[in-house]
């Protein structure tokens, strides 16, 4: 049996990068929805906030999305 090397290890790099990218843009998420203002005086800067951390969800959905049809197709 023989191991291919280079193959192992682009497969290994590919899957950090797109865990750290994943993890990254949900915790992005996490931080969009609790920028929130106490007073509540920001009212434009909470929506842009809750839209862009909505967006990161979104795009956390489709990377899982597509992986799993990776895997069935």
């Amino acid at each position: 049996m023989k191991i291919d090397w280079a193959a192992l290890g682009s497969v290994f790099g590919v899957s950090l990068v797109a865990t750290v990218a994943l993890v990254g843009l949900f915790t992005l998420g996490i931080i969009g929805l609790s920028r929130q203002d106490p007073a509540g005086r920001s009212g434009g800067s909470a929506a842009l906030a809750r839209t862009g951390a909505y967006a990161c969800f979104a795009l956390c959905a489709a990377a899982v999305a597509f992986g799993i049809y990776l895997v069935v197709v």
